[in-house]
Order: structure tokens, then sequence, then C-alpha cells
């Protein structure tokens, strides 16, 4: 066995040259030691040597690619064990390192990541998606086989929950142990590279979700990873003083640390250079730049401001396509501005001011007390003066988890497939796929899934099955707005005009509109009530002969849906909302209706 001492230029278990080269951070350490299957997990044949800043490393040809490995710390007078904190594969949570490279057989080459005007994200979890089976958690390969029925509903973009390696098999995946590692009971690195692979060959995108406001808390081998702590708290990867404390643990990690913010940016790079990811959501960022979240008169972390403007600098330098997303969901435009204006440069972010009136608007059991206001407010808000600089949607992993359920069940709880529950619902996907903004559907939103989010049930497809027309109406507006469809290139602009607003008839009317080529606007028109209308007037600019495109409330869609014939807008010289020109519309109840002119 050959063993030598090197400057190396990566960190973790690097293959090279017939020998590995093992490099770690470790400050506290006395010594550093290297051990696997390929020693008989001798604990200090293989010493490190120390380099500057905390570093330690190796190279030796005893280790080669596949074998299992640990690192073994000594300090004061103790032998720790612990995983390494790059390992690109681990055996399970709780078990070994593997010494592996991470380089796939890609034939994604003529893929193009869809400008973000053009996005539609659907946000799927891999352990609930598509289950083969009641008991046992979905895969990747799993998620691989829906990847034509996702196609045919028009679908761009798909947003995966954490994979990072977590503790146990079951999990939303917000409690990553391993932060490089994925996720082995969904397939590993080479089933989620398998994924992404197979998702661009057919043109959709893949966006990560990463976790960087905090680690674990179970079988995280980086607590105390060294040896050295204070306050009982995490050691070097951790805050050890009250800034430690998030919602989920202990675990907020040091970003005052530059070796600690090294280490997150390598991660947010992992994704982007080893497994072709189009965008990375970035978990509850408002718990990486503020104490407590942003609540009250909360204390700023100036350095976690750092660690995401690095991130985000280095991602938009190096890779202008991919697209950052922060979940921070306290309305600030500065999360998107950018650098420049003092902001963090996210390329959009989770819009709080677009679910949450929406959703109570469409969920009140009132139709006297709707206030389409809310709604217009939503429509109309942005973040540092672009569109696409929110993420719009009623339904998220959140949304219909922790107290609250799925839209329908929200509206008409334990009948979520009474008509009031189907319709209210598709008021709010279709809010959400004409509004200004970059939409997002969760899974099974498309065919009216019911009741709670749970990481231990799988997605109920007989449900798909049922609702094959609610699903063809959200595929049909999806390819309006993706462009799939013609005509409909309003809806991927920056421009929105409020025509008409009837706090009585609770009739809502809109036009999304290029300013620069307006040769396609698209007229929405959206009923709040139960009441349906013949030959209702709403004001228009000009004498402009919009075509019906899509009635939602159409029985194509679904038998129980309503007969009242929509015909294209009859255009007459009358004065209505102040306009000079009136197009006449049929409008059912709780009815969706979407107009073009061609």
């Amino acid at each position: 066995m050959n063993t030598t001492i090197t400057k190396s230029a990566g960190m973790g278990a690097v293959i090279n040259d017939g020998a590995v080269t093992f490099r770690v951070w470790a400050p506290n350490a006395k010594k550093v030691f290297v051990g696997g299957s390929f020693n008989d997990w001798n604990k200090n044949e293989i010493a490190l040597e120390a380099e500057e800043n905390g570093y330690w490393a190796v190279s030796t040809d005893a280790a080669s690619e596949g074998d299992e490995y640990k690192f073994f710390i000594e300090y004061n007078g103790k032998l720790l064990s612990r995983n390494d904190p790059y390992a690109f594969e681990v055996t399970n949570s709780d078990g070994n390192s593997i010494i592996r490279r991470l380089d796939f057989s890609w034939d994604d080459d003529n893929f193009k990541m869809p400008s973000w005007n053009e996005l539609v994200i659907y946000e799927l979890h891999v352990g609930t998606f598509n289950r083969s089976a009641p008991d046992a958690v979905g895969t990747f390969e799993d998620v691989i086989i829906k990847l034509p029925y996702l196609k045919k509903l028009g679908i761009n973009c798909i947003e995966l929950l954490p994979v990072a390696e977590f503790a146990g098999g079951i999990s939303w995946g917000y409690n990553p142990a391993h932060p490089f590692a994925i996720e082995q009971d969904y397939g590993g690195p080479d089933g989620f590279a398998k994924l992404v692979n197979e998702a661009h060959k057919i043109g959709i995108a893949v966006i990560m979700d990463v976790v960087y406001n905090h680690f674990g808390p179970s079988d995280v081998d980086l607590w105390q990873f060294d040896g050295w702590s204070e306050n009982d708290k995490g050691g070097i990867y951790f805050y050890n003083d009250h800034r430690s404390d998030t919602p989920w643990g202990d675990t907020r990690p040091d970003y005052g640390r530059e070796e600690v913010r090294q280490y997150l940016r390598d991660n947010a790079l992992m994704w982007i250079e080893k497994y072709h990811c189009d965008g990375l959501r970035m978990d509850a960022t408002s718990y990486i730049r503020y104490e407590g979240g942003g609540l009250g008169y909360d204390t700023e972390i100036e350095e976690g401001n750092i660690l995401m403007r690095d991130i985000n600098s280095e991602i938009r330098e190096k890779y202008p396509h991919v697209l950052t997303i922060a979940e921070d969901l306290k309305g600030d435009s500065r999360v998107t501005d950018s650098i420049e204006e003092n902001g963090l440069a996210y390329g959009s972010q989770w819009d709080m001011n677009f679910v949450h009136p929406v959703r109570e608007v469409i969920e009140d059991t009132h139709d006297d007390s709707r206030n389409l206001q809310k709604v217009v407010d939503a429509l109309e808000f942005r973040y540092s003066n672009d569109a696409f600089s929110r993420i719009v949607y009623t339904e998220s992993h959140d949304e219909v988890a922790n107290g609250k359920a799925r839209v329908p069940e929200e509206i008409q709880p334990g009948d979520a497939e009474s008509d009031f529950a189907k319709k209210r619902a598709i008021l709010g996907i279709v809010l959400t796929l004409t509004a200004p903004g970059i939409p997002m559907l969760f899974q099974g939103q498309e065919f009216i899934e019911d009741e709670y989010f749970q990481d231990t049930e799988g997605l109920d497809w007989e449900k798909e099955k049922k609702h094959k027309g609610i699903e063809k109406l959200i595929g049909d507006i999806i390819k309006l707005r993706t462009g799939e469809s013609v005509g409909a290139k309003g809806l991927r602009s920056q421009h929105i005009e409020i025509l008409h607003v009837n706090h009585d008839t609770k009739i809502l009317a809109y036009n999304r509109f290029d300013a620069n080529d307006p040769t396609e606007p698209v007229l929405v028109v959206l009923n709040f009530s139960n009441q349906e209308y013949e030959n209702y007037g709403i004001g228009l600019k000009a004498n402009e002969p919009f075509q019906l495109k899509i009635n939602a409330a159409s029985k194509i869609y679904d038998e129980a849906f309503s007969e009242l014939p929509v015909d294209s807008v009859e255009v007459v010289e009358e004065n209505t909302d102040a306009k000079n020109w009136t197009g006449k519309i049929n409008i059912p109840a709780y009815a969706s209706l979407i107009f073009t002119k061609a």
C-alpha cells in the first residue's frame, strides 16, 4: 500500500490516477485517520496530514471506487467515527460513506431550460408521487414512469421535495442528514441522475429543493464533527450560541465560518454541475437571514445574507439559465432584488401575497362575503418590478399539510368532489395559471386530490381515472400558458389590466397582454358566485373580437358542470365600466372563462 500526503484540490474522496485522495476539514482534531473496507476498517493505519486552516489530506492506492469508508478523528483522547461530510453516497443515513465518482452517462445535451416566463412547475414528493404499492416508498424510477403523463399534461418543469439522504425511509426530506448524498430508498445517485436525464430528454426541467437553514437533526455526523463544541452545541458546522436555534432543532449552520459557507456553496453547485439540475428552491430562507425567521423585531443574520448573495451571484454568472427560488414567505422584494440594490439576487420567490388571499376567497363558504379586491391585489402584486420574480400557487406541500388540507377539502370538508369544491378549486387553478408570475401546481392537484399531504400515503391515482375531464381542462390551460397551444402570448407577459370588478355580482375580468406585441391578448372572466348570468356586460377598450378558448364550467370537462351555452364575446358599442365598448357573455356559476383572439 502506497500512501502519500497531498495538497488535494477537492474535498471528500477524490479518485484520480489509481489512487483516492481523502480530504476533510477538522480544525480541532489532534489526528485524523481514514479507514474502511479497503483496510479491514483499521482506524489508525492511514493517517492524514494537517494542511492549512484545519484541513487534513492523504492519498492512498489502497482504496478504490465502491469501497466504504469513514474518518476517525482524535480529540481529547477519544477516537470519533465520522462519515465524510462530502460523501456523494452513503449505505444509509446511519451507515458508511461510499467512494464514488458522479460521472454519469448523459444524453441530455439538447435540452434547454424553458424561459422563466414559459415555465409551469409541478411540485412532487418522490416518496409518495407514484408508489408501486401502498406500503412501498416511491422511487426515482417510479417518477420516471409518470414523466410521459406529466409531458402530456403540459408540464415543463418538476420541482422535487428534498432528496438528500435523511434518517429512515419516509420523510418530507426537510431533515437532511448527509447533504451531498442521495436518499438510498429513492434510488441513490444513479437513480436520481437517470430521472434528470429522462426528464430532460422529453423536455422537462428539474428544480431541486435544498435545505440550508438547518440540518437533520437525526443521523447528522456533522454534529460536533471534530469533537469540539461550546455550550454543548453542534461544533464547527453550527452556531454554538443562541443562533443555533431553529424550529427544526439546534442545528442552524454557522454562516459566519468561511468553511461552512464554502460547504453549502459546494453543495449548491453539485446539483447543477454533477446532476444537471435546472434550478434550486431554497427552503425557509427567512431562517437563514433572521434568527427567528423574520418575526417581529428579529435580529438579522448578515452572514446568512452573504451566503445567499454569494451562491446566487456565482450561479447567475456561470449558469444564467438556472433559476434559484427562495421560500421566504415574508413578502420582501429584497429577496429577489439585485445585489446592486442590496438584494439577495434570487430569480424568484414563493409568493405569500398570492396564495393566502386567493385561498381565503375561494374557500369562503359565503358568496356575499367574498372580497374580490383581495384577488385583484393578488393578481397585481409583484416583487422587484418583475412579474416572474414570484411563484404563484394555491397548493404546495406546506399549504396542504400542517393543519391545512387540499383546496377542495377546505372548501367542502368531507365532500371534496362536490360541485362547489371542484368549481371553486378550479377557480384557484385558473387564477394560478393566468396570473403574472411563474405558476406552480402540487402533485395531484390537477385531478382534485383531497384530504392532506402525508409522507406515509401515496397519491391516489384512482382519482386521476375518475377526473379525466378535469385533468384535461387543466392540461388545456397549461398548454395555453406555455405556448404549446397558440394564441395566448399575453399569458407569458409582464402585463395585466383589470377590466371589470363587480362586488355585487362577484364577477372579475382581466386582460393579459404583451405591451411590445399586443396581437395575442387573453381575456379571463371569473365568476366567484353560484349565480349564472346571461348576456353579462364587461367593459372593453375597443371592438375586439375575442373567441372562447376554454369554458372551465362546461360539461365536456365534468358531467356535473353547467349546460349554459357560452359563445364568443359579442361586442356592442355601449358604455360599461367607463369604457365605450361592451362585451356580452353568458357566465355559468363559479365559471372560469378564457378568451383569445385566435
